[in-house]
């Protein structure tokens, strides 16, 4: 269902599988056998697996990443000598949502997890978002709580991403056919694209701070530059020729001008970036602090008149 290669020991490699389990490989053995491999009694998950993450080594120094899974557990598994130890980070409750339990109890009803995101520049601050709509904003400090919950999407959350350059903002793409930025602050987003087709996926640009490209179940890319244009996508790509074939991944080429983008048949297919999509890439003065500057006079933009409708003076009787 899912895998993340580890980003300073590629060699290690984390799946999550449909029924609940999660295991390591090492690229250095030969064999066809897991190093590490939960079971029942150490912490397996009890629904499919859709995201594991890696993350920097822990105050013990202990390799270890995370896992979301249906079942509305978050869960962080270290690699402890021959043994994988697990830690119940969150569970996903819907406040004021109950099931019926045994002997006619009531317990608190549990989203279902799909995706997970971890901020790049705050370390303990991380996303989780949900089959019912809903990201839980949530953060490693705080083991069994989270920190707040953004009414997202309608539908299924597909995918979560922070920005690589401003650690406010994140994108979210549901199967209601949205994308919608965000800056974690505030509950509302400051911008909402309709796609016309379920999202499957997002991705930043990792050489500038407002280009994302997003792909749709009817087989288009979409590429989108918030500085230049807030309300259209710069370029709309249809690159599947085949009918039922749907795109379900993107991401760019760290170095170079190009997209790839994976469908739900197996198929890869690499995409380079028209002059006009890629300037910064191009533009011998960019530099972080200009790429932070330009996504913050977006953040700034929206949030002016927020303010502004927030402490404006009622009318006098």
């Amino acid at each position: 269902m899912s895998l993340d290669i580890h980003p300073e020991h590629p060699y290690l490699i984390a799946v999550g599988l449909y029924d609940g389990t999660v295991a390591v490989y090492t690229l250095k053995d030969k064999g066809s056998n897991p190093l590490y491999r939960s079971t029942a009694k150490t912490g397996k998950h009890t629904d499919p697996v859709w995201q594991v993450c890696w993350q920097k080594n822990n105050l013990d120094g202990n390799i270890n990443f995370y896992s979301v899974s249906s079942d509305g557990r978050v869960v962080n598994w270290s690699l402890v000598k021959n043994e994988l130890q697990y830690q119940d980070t969150v569970k996903l409750e819907i406040p004021g949502s109950l099931v019926e339990g045994p002997e006619g109890t009531k317990n608190p009803a549990i989203g279902s997890g799909t995706t997970i995101a971890f901020n790049p520049m705050t370390d303990h601050l991380f996303i989780v978002g949900t089959e019912e709509g809903k990201v839980y904003k949530c953060s490693k400090a705080y083991t069994g709580h989270f920190l707040g919950i953004y009414e997202a999407h309608h539908t299924a959350v597909q995918a979560l991403r922070w920005n690589p350059f401003h650690q406010n903002v994140f994108a979210s793409c549901g199967a209601d056919w949205t994308v919608k930025i965000w800056d974690h602050s505030r509950k509302d987003p400051m911008f909402t694209f309709d796609l016309n087709s379920m999202v499957g996926d997002i991705a930043w640009s990792p050489y500038c701070s407002t280009v994302f490209a997003a792909v749709t179940m009817d087989g288009k890319v979409h590429v989108f530059d918030l500085s230049i244009n807030k309300y259209e996508p710069l370029c709309v790509q249809s690159v599947i020729q085949k009918k039922h074939t749907k795109l379900t991944h993107v991401v760019f080429n760290p170095s170079y001008p190009v997209l790839v983008v994976g469908d739900d048949r197996g198929c890869i297919i690499s995409l380079k970036l028209s002059p006009n999509l890629r300037k910064a890439l191009q533009e011998k003065n960019n530099t972080r602090e200009s790429e932070v500057a330009k996504m913050e006079k977006l953040v700034t933009f929206v949030k002016e008149p927020l303010l502004e409708k927030e402490v404006q003076p009622t009318a006098a009787s």
